[in-house]
């Protein structure tokens, strides 16, 4: 029997697919297009083409994501155009909706660097929103994951040889200068997107070699009310078996959890690290008590 659709889940990821899409079109609306800045992508092959034959930059966008949709179902299947098919389109309307309402000649400001900062930014938060919530932003994404699945290509890789490639076709009508702050509004699109895809994720993973194991994983389970699963090792040196005391928790409880454990064996041997995601109850399931 298959299970019944999670309507909140599916909703929640259709809202960050539209916010992601509008904080895109946005980003470049007022920022990337008034600072004639290069970029990456569709939009910096819609730049190009605007450039050599004064195409609407919209209408490119919406027309070569499109024509990637379709080899992307071709290619890469039904499940991946279903997937795709909300943003690609999304994100080309919004421009054009954007283009209607507000001025042609709209500029925030005229400092180049707080033009790249803030389209970095924008740019990056709407990616990592979109990709967050299982979709992709087709264009440009489609031929990098076709060239991976058939060719077993790097993704990160291609992508940025296809950015860099994208961003060295405006030199011929940019300045040396331009072409910098290009590469660094690449390099701030990725740090905010990786940061996005990480944000509210991000817990600590805490290990305990101690004596008192049991006494410790007592005080866990009551006082910070967080799992506890028990790992057995043997001291490499000494020969004698042990049990590893192994928590998860957020960044906030692990202060409480050193001074619990430090109170119970002030000698015990304690493994602290960051853990990118994590799953199961009490994180992204709800906890159940008995």
């Amino acid at each position: 029997m298959k299970k019944p659709k999670n309507t909140s889940y599916l909703m929640k990821n259709i809202f960050l697919v539209l916010l992601g899409n509008i904080i895109y079109a946005t980003t470049v609306k007022l920022f990337l297009l008034p600072a004639n800045l290069m970029s990456s992508g569709t939009t910096g092959i819609a730049l190009v083409i605007n450039h050599l034959t004064d195409f609407s930059i919209p209408l490119f966008i919406a027309l070569f994501n499109i024509a990637a949709l379709v080899v992307g179902l071709i290619f890469l299947g039904k499940k991946f155009f279903m997937t795709t098919i909300l943003s690609s389109l999304l994100y080309p309307a919004f421009l054009e909706v954007l283009n209607k309402i507000l001025p042609e000649d709209i500029f925030i400001t005229d400092k180049t660097i707080l033009n790249v900062l803030f389209s970095g930014i924008g740019l990056g938060l709407a990616l990592g929103l979109v990709i967050r919530s299982g979709a992709s932003t087709g264009g440009m994404d489609i031929p990098v994951l076709i060239l991976n699945k058939y060719f077993k290509l790097p993704i990160s890789i291609v992508l940025y040889v296809f950015d860099f490639c994208i961003i060295l076709c405006q030199i011929f009508y940019h300045t040396a200068e331009d072409l910098l702050y290009g590469v660094l509004l690449l390099l701030l699109t990725s740090i905010v997107l990786d940061k996005t895809l990480l944000w509210g994720d991000t817990k600590t993973e805490v290990k305990i070699i101690s004596n008192k194991s049991e006494e410790i994983k007592g005080e866990i389970l009551s006082e910070v009310d967080r799992g506890v699963t028990l790992l057995y090792g043997e001291g490499g040196y000494s020969g004698k078996e042990s049990q590893i005391v192994l928590t998860v928790v957020s960044n906030r409880e692990l202060v409480k959890i050193e001074k619990l454990v430090r109170n119970i064996d002030p000698d015990c041997f304690m493994i602290v690290s960051s853990v990118r995601e994590v799953w199961g109850k009490g994180f992204s399931i709800e906890k159940t008590y008995k």
